[in-house]
């Protein structure tokens, strides 16, 4: 039996321990380095660019971070190599060099977006994971991309992520009922649940719990938030802020 106790007892940096003036970006090296100093797991966003490399980042294109129009989809390594993150001398890793960074040194919560082409990014992802031996689980919001690792690696930790989708004005309702009602569980049979912290407590999450899965929230902002979530639930994820050490 796999032991999933880990995600309930470490402290998890959200997008690594980036700051809120921006000098230490989200999803950095620098980031990820002061996560393991301090002694947090680290949450990480992966995509997958044109010519299969696999880069941590979290949005679909570089508007925020790189104020570069152009999507992750299109591009190249070689092209990407020369953006920065918010105007530092940070580049976009690829999850390769956050691997060799790490070493097994914290545990990783690793997210698989869903901008493009799901079912290369999770095959690719597992020519680089395969030779990782720290401590790991994915997780995403796309119920295909877990239903692909239940199918293809089912002894691979997986999560659902999923939120309320309040500020989501494309995706239909019904689409949203589903994917907010964890719906899809009954499918992907995930190990842990990741909520957006705002739509905590609700019944699904109650649901979850009683079922046996681990739940927790992101991304808390103050250990006020933090406490909140953990008086119900396992766990959130954090950032900006230094979070007091687990008692569970």
């Amino acid at each position: 039996m796999r032991d999933i106790t880990w995600i309930k007892t470490n402290l998890f940096a959200h997008r690594g321990f980036h700051s809120l003036d921006k000098t230490i970006p989200e999803n950095s090296l620098t980031a990820f380095s002061l996560a393991i100093d301090k002694g947090y797991g680290i949450e990480l966003d992966i995509n997958l660019l044109k010519d299969g490399t696999v880069v941590v980042f979290h949005d679909k294109d570089l508007k925020r971070m790189c104020h570069d129009d152009r999507r992750l989809q299109d591009m190249t390594w070689k092209e990407i190599q020369a953006c920065r993150l918010l105007d530092t001398n940070e580049s976009i890793p690829t999850l390769k060099a956050v691997l060799d960074l790490v070493q097994g040194r914290v545990p990783l919560l690793i997210e698989l977006k869903h901008h493009g082409d799901s079912v290369s990014l999770c095959e690719k992802f597992i020519e680089i994971i395969q030779d990782y031996h720290g401590t790991y689980a994915i997780h995403s919001f796309h119920p295909a991309i877990l239903k692909w690792f239940r199918k293809n690696h089912p002894q691979i930790i997986r999560g659902q992520i999923s939120e309320f989708f309040l500020e989501e004005k494309d995706m239909k309702k019904i689409t949203i009922y589903l994917l907010k009602t964890l719906f899809f569980n009954c499918f992907t049979k995930p190990d842990f649940i990741n909520y957006g912290l705002r739509d905590m407590p609700n019944r699904y999450l109650d649901r979850a719990k009683k079922k046996g899965l681990i739940v927790i929230g992101y991304a808390a902002k103050s250990q006020a938030e933090m406490d909140r979530v953990t008086a119900l639930y396992d766990n959130a994820v954090f950032e900006y802020f230094e979070p007091k050490k687990q008692t569970r």
